[in-house]
């Protein structure tokens, strides 16, 4: 049956529509994401001294350079402590955190988009004169320790220290550090690179050392809410292919160290200096 004019060029116009690239179509749907996190949580997501409506850190750099790749703009706001954030993007109010630990209650509100953006290495701290013969995590048991309240670890590490480990909470990292350069406890549990800056920055770094491999590594997730008008397959995919590609190209351990740097400059500034 031969089909009219219009019949035609409406049939016409649906093809081509059909043919644009998917892209094109994606980001038309949503150009513009807006995004949290933890505003304490250096090098990975902290709030910005010199303009505290918004965070910075490697989590947020990564993000961005990501976002770009993918033609999408892209704001990330203080929402207030861990928890207000989390709640700003489980309504649907934010779009996506930017350093979620992975938790199995939050699968009904978000989106983990997997591979982890970075990981945090947990690992064990002590003063460079220690006696502690440390080789695995049974040297710990009978050991004091200490770790900062603000420490975010895997459910699992978390349960197996609350039950196997003698760890003093400190208010923060450097309370923490005091406490094991003071021989108060025999050992800090406490991250790489927030570790590593921090004992620089207190003068501490010829006195304190890192020691073995990780005991734990949760990873800091992008997690897209349910709620978010962005959250659709195409996103999800894209999102997921460019943190699968990140890896190798070197490019987080450099953002890493960039902002391990950015907060030392920070924490020497005693006026600006946010406890951790």
């Amino acid at each position: 049956m031969c089909m009219g004019w219009l019949g035609r060029m409406a049939m016409a116009g649906l093809l081509g529509f059909a043919c644009l690239p998917t892209a094109a179509l994606a980001v038309g749907k949503c150009e513009r994401l807006v995004a949290t996190g933890s505003p304490d949580a250096p090098p990975y997501a902290w709030r910005d001294p010199q303009d505290p409506r918004h965070l910075i850190g490697a989590n947020v750099d990564l993000l961005k350079q990501v976002a770009t790749e993918l033609g999408l703009k892209v704001e990330v706001l203080y929402a207030g402590k861990r928890n207000e954030a989390q709640d700003e993007v489980r309504s649907g109010r934010m779009d996506l955190l930017v350093d979620a630990p992975l938790a199995t209650e939050d699968l009904t509100r978000v989106d983990f988009i997997h591979p982890a953006l970075l990981q945090n290495d947990y690992l064990v701290w002590t003063r460079h004169d220690s006696t502690l013969a440390y080789d695995g995590l049974a040297d710990l048991h009978q050991h004091q320790g200490a770790i900062s309240e603000k420490a975010r670890l895997t459910p699992a590490f978390a349960q197996f220290a609350k039950d196997q480990l003698k760890l003093a909470p400190a208010q923060n990292l450097t309370q923490a550090f005091q406490k094991l350069l003071l021989g108060q406890v025999d050992y800090v549990l406490a991250g790489r690179y927030a570790g590593m800056a921090m004992a620089q920055t207190l003068g501490m770094a010829n006195d304190l050392i890192a020691r073995g491999l990780p005991l734990d590594r949760p990873g800091l997730y992008l997690a897209l809410s349910h709620n978010s008008a962005c959250n659709d397959a195409w996103l999800r995919g894209q999102l997921a292919k460019k943190l699968t590609e990140l890896p190798a190209s070197g490019v987080p351990q450099a953002v890493l160290q960039r902002n391990v740097e950015r907060w030392k400059a920070q924490l020497q500034q005693p006026l600006d200096a946010p406890k951790q």
